[in-house]
């Protein structure tokens, strides 16, 4: 049996490019992708703070620290330059692999530089 965990998080994302016209997918930084472990061509969900909007691409690698993300084909409709987003990346493991098993959390400020990063999330006050 394996359950689905979280991979990676890109935490508050700012959409800097949402292109209409292009194939698809999700350019995102380079440096990005490595700090959060995602591959060019995985699948992420992307989950928009600012409308509520929940989808599916797939991440390309854009230029490294350059603090792109870009929104692409039909999925542009559903994320504009300036929203807010979570971008996320899951994984199968099977059950001997949950012990230790740790995401990478990235958290960004609004230029979509690393604030902070983590394995766990913290913890709110009530």
């Amino acid at each position: 049996m394996q359950t689905t965990m979280l991979k990676a998080k890109l935490h508050r994302a700012r959409v800097t490019h949402s292109e209409l016209e292009y194939e698809g997918s999700c350019a995102i930084d380079g440096w990005l992708l490595d700090q959060a472990g995602i591959r060019d061509y995985e699948q992420i969900h992307i989950y928009n703070v600012h409308n509520g909007q929940r989808f599916t691409t797939y991440a390309i690698r854009a230029e490294d620290a350059s603090g792109i993300v870009s929104v692409n084909g039909a999925a542009a409709r559903l994320a504009a330059p300036g929203d807010i987003v979570i971008i996320c990346a899951y994984v199968a493991l099977a059950q001997n692999e949950l012990v230790n098993y740790q995401p990478a959390l990235i958290y960004l400020n609004e230029k979509n530089h690393i604030i902070s990063t983590g394995h766990a999330m913290p913890v709110q006050a009530a």
